[in-house]
């Protein structure tokens, strides 16, 4: 399941890199065609483009109005937000792959390590955890390594490592967590700047008008729904990264509990 999702993850960041390299294109052409019709007459213009922009939108589906919306949204305030998305999926990645990568097997290597210890002694066991990848493991060999000091001595080095441990796999948690805030905040920053400049075309014109008004709070809108979404996706991600935490924080204090047990059982011997 973890690889799965990781994999799905790392799809996920190469489909929306080639999104937004599509919708920077989409944004030139755009400019370019303004361009040119800006000579042709108002009406014939408006005309041409709500006949044009019917089979088009039927044609391109959710996808084609999404990075429509994106390019109506101004790239002032949707370049922040797409960094914030592109940046937090990566750290999110990075660490569902290490904590995959960090995964072990504990009830195996317990075995392991107990046959080896009645094989060869401390030190046998010292190899199997020194040949074994993962939080786990170390956190084991740091405790083994201390055997001839006591088992209180032992007790101590497996719960001081534990919390090495524990911090590298929390790491760049902050970073995430602070994409998910820093997301929506950026849109709200874009709606309240939108709706400002609505207020002064209005006050520019003397008038109130609904087409300055709704063309100038849609824009403003935009980077709210935006921002919002990349928070939601974002904390999807790291609410499962917290899960995948959690679930190698209990392993490792029932293993490290196990331990003892196996390094008081000998020590009776």
């Amino acid at each position: 399941m973890k690889k799965v999702f990781a994999i799905l993850s790392i799809v996920a960041i190469f489909n929306f890199g080639s999104t937004l390299n599509v919708v920077a294109q989409d944004s030139t052409a755009t400019e370019q065609v303004a361009a040119t019709d800006s000579a042709v007459a108002v009406t014939d213009t408006t005309q041409v483009t709500e006949e044009a922009a019917a089979p088009v939108a039927e044609e391109g589906g959710m996808h084609k109005g999404l990075k429509q919306k994106f390019i109506e949204g101004g790239a002032g305030w949707m370049a922040p937000i797409a960094f914030c998305l592109i940046v937090g999926l990566a750290l999110c990645i990075e660490r569902i792959l290490y904590l995959s990568l960090s995964s072990t097997n504990t009830k195996k290597l317990l075995n392991n390590i107990e046959e080896a210890w009645n094989k060869g002694g401390v030190n046998a066991a010292m190899e199997v955890c020194r040949n074994t990848r993962g939080p786990v493991a170390s956190i084991f060999y740091q405790g083994l390594s201390r055997y001839d000091e006591g088992i209180d001595v032992v007790e101590k080095t497996v719960a001081s490592y534990g919390s090495v441990q524990l911090g590298l796999l929390e790491k760049n948690l902050s970073w995430i967590s602070l994409f998910i805030t820093l997301s929506p905040s950026l849109g709200f920053l874009g709606t309240v700047v939108g709706m400002i400049q609505a207020f002064d075309k209005i006050q520019q014109v003397g008038d109130i008008s609904a087409t300055i008004v709704a063309g100038g709070m849609k824009v403003a809108l935009l980077t709210t729904v935006f921002g919002l979404i990349v928070a939601m996706i974002l904390q999807v991600f790291f609410n499962y990264i917290l899960t995948l935490i959690e679930d190698m924080t209990t392993d490792m204090e029932d293993s490290s509990i196990s331990l003892l047990d196996i390094i008081v059982k000998h020590e009776k011997k």
